[in-house]
């Protein structure tokens, strides 16, 4: 797992640590030191931790002007023992709403395995972005099911059928492909 680090093709787009508005700003990085794990397996340096004991994120990008966010995860989500969701909550997406953001795009192809508990936080993230939405892209299909078995899809959306190729793309066009495809599955209901 150390050798997985975060997405960094868009550096010159945005970079979470420069960013006053983000909950990383100000963070400083080492590329040798490696200190966080999921359980016994070391992560790259270049995750960001925010509570969790198995759960570790990277803001790729933030627009808000469209009041949008991509962040990528790597670990175990696991609210059974350690409420990953509440320090996701407390710790990076209150911060976000607050700066206006309400529309998030979370990379999953990372994360290994999901344990529920109950939802929530997932329903309290989700009455609070009124007009926005939540978009789960390329979980692997184990942790899909295990979304859908605990009713986390009353809150976010996923794309079960295919993976997007995102790493092709620039962000904006991701969110441009997310939020045609989810007003779409919205008009068709």
């Amino acid at each position: 797992m150390h050798t997985i680090e975060p997405f960094y093709s868009w550096r010159k787009h945005y970079i979470a640590s420069d960013d006053f508005r983000s909950p990383f700003f100000g963070r400083i990085y080492s590329e040798f030191e490696f200190t966080n794990a999921v359980y016994n397996y070391y992560i790259h340096p270049q995750w960001d931790e925010f509570g969790s004991e198995t759960l570790y994120l990277k803001i790729l990008y933030a627009c808000y002007e469209k009041k949008f966010v991509i962040i990528e995860l790597i670990g175990e989500w696991n609210d059974t023992l350690y409420n990953d969701i509440m320090y996701l909550r407390r710790e990076v997406i209150d911060h976000l709403i607050t700066n206006e953001i309400d529309k998030f795009i979370l990379i999953g192809e990372n994360v290994f395995n999901f344990h529920s508990s109950d939802d929530s936080y997932y329903e309290d993230w989700f009455n609070n972005i009124e007009q926005g939405w939540i978009f789960a892209l390329n979980f692997q299909y184990h942790v899909i099911e295990e979304f859908i078995n605990a009713g986390i899809n009353n809150y976010m959306n996923f794309n079960a059928e295919d993976t997007l190729i995102w790493r092709k793309l620039k962000p904006n066009k991701i969110f441009e492909i997310i939020q045609r495809t989810f007003f779409n599955k919205i008009s068709n209901i």
